[in-house]
């Protein structure tokens, strides 16, 4: 029996009405359309929340998976991605090369974007690249949240390669890469990079409201720190030993950031 690998594309093109002209799934990538969190409630007079959930219909990525989502949020629109549980990459098949995991996001003017995708977990003997690039405009808000676990419970990570590019307004906001585990850097598990720790997160908040009143710089504990952008952005990244600790600090980062 000949293995193959998955190509798979899914959509989501949300609208300020709370429609989704545009809601389709590809292969392990099925989205539902499921209830609003109390947090995302719409103003008197907003747009209505959406929330859309990832659920995983099928295991991947796997070595020469090529998977990817593409989600627009139209102008004065609201949605809130998030997974039904977390994704993790396994090894490929035989000589298939690396999965890659593309996620696309556009926000329009005065529409805001909560992506909050549970953990990605690099496995042992896995190699995976993902790509996150985010198109925001002037008026956007986003709330993205990124989670890495290196390793099931007692086993080593595999290889993994991230990027994640955003601009807003046309103009460059953040750009910045990550490799980690077996074929990364040398150091990638020293005091400079992950220090013995084995989950790496990142929030990256955009809010126009801050456009003059920058965030302050400040540590957040011993492992995790706010760090202002250069545009009404703030970017929080953090280490911690395991996934819970990991959410926990990400989480308290995030109320204190949108209160």
């Amino acid at each position: 029996m000949t293995l193959t690998s998955v190509h798979a594309t899914a959509r989501i093109v949300a609208e300020a009405d709370g429609g989704l002209p545009v809601l389709a799934g590809d292969g392990p990538l099925a989205l539902r359309r499921t209830r609003a969190v109390p947090v995302a409630a719409a103003a008197p007079g907003g747009a209505p929340p959406i929330r859309v959930t990832v659920v995983g219909a099928m295991t991947a990525p796997l070595g020469g998976d090529r998977l990817a989502i593409q989600a627009e949020v139209r102008d004065g629109a609201r949605l809130t991605v998030d997974s039904a549980a977390a994704t993790v990459a396994l090894p490929g098949r035989g000589a298939a090369g690396p999965a890659t995991y593309d996620v696309r996001l556009m926000v329009g003017e005065g529409a805001e974007l909560r992506w909050l995708p549970e953990q990605l977990v690099s496995a042992h003997g896995s190699a995976l690249r993902m790509r996150t690039t985010a198109e925001l405009a002037a008026g956007a808000r986003l709330v993205l949240r990124e989670e890495l676990i290196l390793g099931r419970h007692g086993e080593e990570p595999g290889t993994l390669a991230t990027r994640l590019t955003v601009r807003r307004a046309g103009r460059p906001l953040l750009d910045q890469e990550l490799d980690l585990g077996p074929g990364a850097p040398g150091g990638w598990d020293g005091g400079a990079v992950l220090g013995g720790h084995r989950a790496s997160g990142q929030l990256l908040v955009v809010d126009p409201e801050w456009e003059g009143s920058p965030v302050e710089p400040r540590l957040l504990g011993d492992t995790a720190a706010v760090t202002p952008l250069a545009g009404p952005a703030a970017l929080v990244t953090a280490l911690a030993p395991d996934a819970l600790l990991l959410r926990r600090v990400l989480d308290e980062a995030l109320a204190e950031l949108t209160s």
